[in-house]
């Protein structure tokens, strides 16, 4: 199902990104999400944008998210904050709803089986189909083995703690922290890991990533190009507070809940 999520009028074409420089691509391509939920509240989350064709070859864009953020908005419509650059270089906050129920209840979102992950066709405006990552940036269950990632390698997340954004524009925050556990893989046996950043509500659902900006281990492979390594799920918590840690799904559950999307569409009965 394709969710109609466009701005009320087309945004301006934002500066390109150099094609290497994937923090920045990644800034471009994550946006909040939220709902309010009356009195004053709101449940609010992160998402990021995938390049991610269908089977078939035609174009599409997926929206990524930890399946919870959908779970605990209770309505049928949330809000997804799309940004719009205008001539004079200042930018503009523009979000529009974004259906995540039909009338109801039913999810319009495809969630892994067993991890806290969520993906939605969207159509986005013209800026944001752009921005997306390509599908294939996503790590499978080969990339930490292959460049020997472990405790000590440094990773960035982007995401909205507590809501907020890094500017009126409505751009995410950006912070970095070290892997923290071990072993790493075979992801099914270990299908998190820990990452040592101060983890807030509303970071749930944003990508973590390597970048060559990174710090890792002396004597260590360097990767030949950047990549999502997982997304961010959950704070971990010890006698009811954060202890500074996050917990990371690997980025191979977005593939697979990727492709059972595809299996689910293929398998409907046509109109």
């Amino acid at each position: 199902m394709v969710i109609d999520a466009l701005p009320p009028e087309p945004p301006v074409a934002p500066l390109p990104v150099p094609e290497w420089d994937m923090t920045l691509g990644l800034i471009n391509a994550t946006v909040q999400l939220d709902q309010n939920i009356g009195e004053g509240r709101r449940k609010v989350g992160t998402g990021f944008l995938l390049n991610a064709p269908r089977p078939d070859g035609t174009p599409r864009i997926l929206l990524v998210t930890a399946q919870h953020v959908f779970r605990v908005m209770p309505n049928t419509v949330a809000r997804i904050g799309w940004r719009t650059a205008e001539a004079d270089g200042n930018w503009r906050y523009t979000p529009s709803d974004l259906t995540i129920r039909t009338e109801d209840g039913t999810p319009v979102w495809t969630q892994h089986p067993e991890q806290d992950v969520a993906v939605m066709e969207v159509t986005v405006p013209e800026a944001f189909a752009r921005a997306a990552i390509p599908v294939g940036w996503l790590a499978d269950t080969d990339t930490l083995d292959r460049w020997r990632m472990g405790p000590g390698d440094e990773l960035f997340a982007l995401g909205y703690p507590h809501g907020l954004s890094s500017n009126r524009a409505g751009f995410p925050i950006l912070r970095s922290g070290r892997i923290s556990s071990w072993p790493l893989t075979p992801i099914q046996h270990f299908p998190t890991f820990l990452l040592d950043f101060n983890v807030s509500s509303g970071n749930s659902g944003g990508p973590v990533f390597w970048v060559p900006a990174a710090t890792r281990r002396p004597g260590v492979p360097v990767p030949n190009n950047p990549f999502i390594a997982g997304i961010l799920i959950k704070e971990v918590v010890g006698n009811g507070e954060g202890i500074e840690l996050g917990v990371v799904a690997h980025a191979q559950y977005v593939r697979e809940t990727i492709a059972l999307l595809d299996a689910t569409v293929q398998s409907a009965p046509q109109p």
